[in-house]
């Protein structure tokens, strides 16, 4: 491997407003590398990796290739460079198909006449990188891990030296995520570079060759992975010997039934005979990907059309609507912050009151006074960084923003509480904040159902466990009695073998 830099960046940093999310960070990546960046969220590893794709403009320093200083740097400078960028949140067409995805901006044509050739171009791809997806698709009907796939394909395509993953097998399975650890080292043996975003430690200690550490927005350390361990790690990003994340003591005494769902039927794929959660109970539901988790939970809460019946408190939701259940005290927090979750040109303010403005006004007129106070509890309770209630929620961190999304239904006082996938994207200190959080309602008598692609997480969370396969619940376990191992090799034990009752 030569030590010579394929790119470098020197002192750059980034300020959005007052705020500066990167200071003065020195970072060099070598051809034929794997390198990782780790770091709490908030601590800057996204924004430089979107510095280094072009898609922000670093507010100061310089960055150069093979040796030669940039005098300007964006997306099209960047990708002339050979460096791209898959994003964290996905930035696809919803209406195009997989192949016009793939290969946006990078059409062939005769005389500006489109051949459409993505198709063919496509498959000789996919043969080549082990990814499989229908080329012709419409990208709005794939799950979130099919459209993860068409990031990753679409930077393949583009014949990239450097290519920037940030946070890319959040979606992914395990497999998948083997898959992609292949590919990475195909890339580097090519001698390409990837440059590796995650908070999954045992990925970047499994497949980097090098990796960088931040904390607060600058570098800790660069150092070659072989002499790092996840304690390691863990410590250089807190900055501090504390270990990995630690789950709540489980809260066991539980109340009435909160939420009792009967006879449930979607067209989205869910069936569910029978299922409660009890007043200060988690419930965890574990499931391989696309095993209907998130379409059993939009169901009941309307998000998705459903017979049936599902009581709160006892009393029937009629209706069968996100406005009624919400009315209701059930609530539910989406697994996509961006999409479902967050209105990302709105203050972080404007977010969290959303869904209670009713509450907050006097007449048609919002008491803003009380609508900060309210924000500013919630930033402090769930100590969202940077602590600025007219924060512009876009520029925070994936791990700050999810912290937000929660505070925005937790201010509602809810009685049953949704959490799809309430850790994806987030560091261990922010997710030390939500667990504990999670812990706290429970003991507050809040019923509370967990949706987590991560079987610790569930395991570790909940005092009860649904399996759950193709929108069914096939089996109740007991998280305390059971490994990570056990639950996977019952979830493809399950595996389309029809439901049981709850």
């Amino acid at each position: 491997m030569s030590l010579d830099a394929l790119i470098s960046v020197r002192g750059v940093g980034v300020r959005f407003g007052d705020v500066d999310v990167l200071s003065g960070v020195d970072l060099d990546i070598r051809p034929g590398e794997i390198h990782g960046l780790i770091g709490e969220n908030g601590a800057g590893k996204s924004t430089l990796g979107k510095v280094l794709g072009g898609y922000y403009r670093a507010t100061f320093g310089k960055i150069t290739v093979g040796g030669q200083l940039q005098s300007s740097w964006d997306t099209p400078t960047a990708l002339a460079n050979g460096v791209a960028i898959m994003h964290q949140e996905l930035q696809l067409v919803p209406a195009l198909t997989v192949a016009q995805n793939v290969f946006l901006g990078l059409e062939e044509n005769n005389h500006g006449i489109m051949r459409g050739s993505e198709t063919s171009r496509l498959e000789a791809l996919m043969e080549k990188s082990g990814l499989r997806l229908d080329p012709n698709a419409r990208t709005s009907t794939l799950t979130i891990a099919e459209q993860q796939k068409i990031e990753i394909l679409r930077a393949l395509a583009r014949q990239a030296r450097v290519i920037v993953m940030d946070e890319p097998t959040a979606s992914l399975s395990k497999s998948e995520i083997d898959q992609l650890h292949r590919i990475m080292r195909a890339l580097r043996d090519e001698g390409r570079s990837v440059i590796y975003v995650t908070h999954f430690l045992n990925d970047i200690l499994e497949v980097t060759d090098r990796l960088t550490v931040l904390r607060n927005g600058e570098k800790v350390h660069t150092r070659d992975t072989a002499g790092e361990t996840k304690e390691t790690l863990v410590s250089a990003m807190l900055g501090s010997e504390k270990t990995e994340t630690l789950y709540p003591p489980k809260h066991r005494d539980r109340g009435d039934v909160v939420l009792s769902v009967r006879d449930l039927v979607s067209p989205n794929g869910s069936r569910v005979d029978r299922f409660g959660i009890h007043a200060g109970e988690i419930v965890g539901f574990a499931g391989l990907v696309g095993a209907g988790r998130s379409e059993i939970a939009r169901a009941i809460i309307g998000a998705d059309p459903a017979t049936g019946t599902v009581e709160v408190a006892g009393k029937a939701l009629t209706r069968r609507s996100i406005a009624e259940a919400t009315e209701a005290g059930l609530v539910m927090v989406p697994e996509d912050r961006r999409k479902q979750g967050l209105v990302m040109s709105l203050p972080v303010r404007a977010n969290i009151s959303l869904p209670h403005l009713r509450s907050l006004s006097w007449g048609r007129v919002v008491a803003r006074a009380r609508e900060r106070a309210l924000a500013m509890g919630l930033i402090e309770q769930l100590d969202v960084r940077p602590a600025m209630v007219d924060g512009d929620v876009s520029n925070y961190s994936g791990g700050n923003q999810q912290k937000v999304l929660i505070g925005k239904w937790l201010a509602g006082n809810p009685r049953v509480l949704i959490l799809d996938e309430p850790s994806r994207g987030v560091d261990v200190g922010a997710r030390e904040t939500i667990h504990r959080e999670i812990g706290r309602l429970a003991r507050d008598g809040v019923a509370i159902l967990v949706i987590s692609s991560e079987i610790d997480e569930v395991l570790g969370l909940a005092t009860r466990v649904f399996l759950v396969d193709r929108g069914r619940l096939v089996d109740e376990i007991d998280p305390d009695k059971v490994s990570e191992a056990d639950v996977l090799a019952a979830l493809f034990t399950h595996q389309g073998m029809g439901d049981t009752a709850a």
